[in-house]
């Protein structure tokens, strides 16, 4: 049986953090909760065209055409701390969190 990272807490209760491990673009509609809640820099917001290849999205430019939806994408994993704040936050369930093998 492998084992998991986990963290003493300062009450000496045992924690184990689940990191993000996977969200589904199918079920994603792009609303960027999840974006605005992440501490860390996890999570990118791009535009999916009607290839299925993703686009660049600028805030500050009107570039509707150029895709068919917003979805939220795992930009940075690594940097995932273990908050699960995406998964509560997100009303399609999109995320899928696992503990970390050590």
């Amino acid at each position: 049986m492998s084992q998991t990272f986990n963290v003493t807490l300062p009450s000496g209760a045992t924690w184990t953090p689940t990191f993000v491990a996977a969200l589904d673009e199918e079920k994603c509609i792009g609303c960027g909760r999840c974006f605005k809640v992440c501490p860390r820099g996890v999570l990118e917001l791009v535009g999916l065209n009607e290839d299925g290849e993703y686009v660049h999205v600028d805030e500050d430019d009107d570039d509707d055409d150029e895709y068919e939806k917003k979805v939220m994408t795992l930009a940075h994993k690594e940097l995932c701390i273990g908050c699960t704040a995406c998964a509560r936050i997100c009303p399609k369930k999109c995320y899928t969190h696992a503990a970390a093998p050590i």
